[in-house]
Parts: C-alpha cells; sequence; structure tokens
C-alpha cells in the first residue's frame, strides 16, 4: 500500500512542479512568453501530438459533432480554410472516406486553403481563396456535386483590438456562410467558429432564415478564458 506524502521533506528535495514554465526572451513580447506558456501546458495540445493530430482544435470538431451528428459515412465535407488539417483528419474516419467501414458509404472530403497544405489520406485538399468569383463553382466540381457540410475554423488574423477582431471574425464567418449557400445541398449543415460579442445576431438572423435549427456550442477543449463558440445550423433550406 502506497504511504501518503507527510508533508515533510525528509529527501533534501521538494514534489516537483510539473508546470512549465517559459523565461521572457530577449525580443519576445511577454504576450508571446504567456501564449508559448499556455501551449506548453495544455493538455489537448498534449494530447494532440499523442495521437498524432495536427492541432488541438482536433479537440473542437470531434465534440461538436459527438454532439450533432453531422460527419456520417458518405458525407461530403468541404472544410474552409482547413490548415494544418486537424479538422480534415476527423472527417476522414467519421465519413468513411478511405473506405474502411465494411457495407458503409465512402465519404468525400475537400479542404481548402490560401496556403499549402500538408496532404491527409482520404481527402482532397486545394489551394483556393473561397471568396474568389466562381470558387463555388470550382468546389462543387471538384466534389462531383453538392456538400452535405460545410464547415470552417477560420479566424482572421488578430489586431490587438478585441472589437475590431470581433467584427473581421464575424465578417468572415459570414462570408463562409454565404459561400455554403452556395454549394449546400438541400438537408445540409454549416459550422463555423464565431466570438461571442454582439455582432453573431445579424449573422444568427441570417442563418435562421436558410435552416432549420441553429445551434451555438462552446466545446469542452474551447479554452475557458476565450471568446470563441461554434454555429451549428442543420437543415438547410435549399
Amino acid at each position: 500500500m502506497a504511504k501518503k506524502p507527510t508533508g515533510k521533506n525528509t529527501s533534501g528535495r521538494g514534489q516537483r512542479d510539473l508546470t512549465v514554465k517559459v523565461k521572457t526572451a530577449r525580443g519576445r513580447k511577454l504576450s508571446s512568453t504567456r501564449w508559448l506558456q499556455r501551449q506548453l501546458n495544455d493538455p489537448y495540445v498534449k494530447r494532440a501530438q499523442a495521437e498524432g493530430y495536427r492541432g488541438r482544435a482536433a479537440f473542437k470538431i470531434m465534440e461538436l459533432d459527438d454532439k450533432y451528428r453531422f460527419l456520417v459515412p458518405g458525407a461530403r465535407v468541404v472544410d474552409l480554410g482547413c490548415a494544418p488539417g486537424g479538422w480534415c483528419q476527423v472527417a476522414v474516419p467519421r465519413v468513411n472516406a478511405l473506405g474502411e467501414k465494411s457495407g458503409k458509404k465512402i465519404g468525400t472530403i475537400l479542404g481548402i486553403d490560401l496556403q499549402e497544405v500538408e496532404p491527409i489520406a482520404g481527402c482532397d485538399i486545394y489551394q483556393l481563396d473561397f471568396m474568389e468569383d466562381d470558387a463555388d463553382v470550382q468546389v462543387k466540381e471538384w466534389l462531383g456535386g453538392k456538400a452535405d457540410v460545410v464547415m470552417s475554423d477560420m479566424a482572421a488574423s488578430s489586431s490587438g483590438h478585441k472589437q475590431t477582431d470581433h467584427l473581421r471574425i464575424m465578417a468572415l464567418c459570414e462570408a463562409a456562410a454565404y459561400f455554403a449557400f452556395d454549394v449546400l445541398d438541400t438537408g445540409g449543415t454549416f459550422v463555423a467558429k464565431v466570438l461571442a460579442g454582439g455582432a453573431e445576431g445579424e449573422l444568427q438572423k441570417i442563418l435562421k432564415q436558410k435552416f432549420t435549427k441553429v445551434m451555438y456550442m462552446k466545446p469542452p477543449s474551447s479554452r475557458a478564458d476565450s471568446s470563441e463558440k461554434f454555429v451549428v445550423a442543420t437543415g438547410f433550406r435549399g
């Protein structure tokens, strides 16, 4: 039977502090040091590394899909701003993109991003600006038809000004929504990151006109100090 610690340091060594601390290096901002320290101590970052995912965001789409079940075998999925690829990785087995689930329909995953993304088995990944003219036509051509799911974890570059950043990400989310209206099949689902802060009311109004249900969720893997949440709109009216 293991003995409980007495509180006395009989070995001359105190208990080890398992929290990784990062010194502020010359030329590194304090905010950067804090971000790095948070990353090094984030259990989801460590879990992503252990399980082979390209980022902690993979767990956000897992938790969203566990609740709303939109990544089903046979689904045709478009991942906007897919870099580094964590959401695509999660989608592969769930939509049966590799055909590993016998007797189940085989899904299709199309990832698009402004930057080049390392290949992912079971995904077709392209460099494309989804806001370009006829980008929707190109995506439907690559898919061989309309999509069942359009998902986006995109975020605009931070300006450091909270209100400005909120408006930027909401504008990006609205652009993604309008793109989804052009490529989704009837009954389809739209999933996207938003920021709490007031400007999401207009987006909600638009989505309620286009979908039968519009829900918001902050996944457990989303950092508690982050204002991000995710909108899940299901039952696209076409």
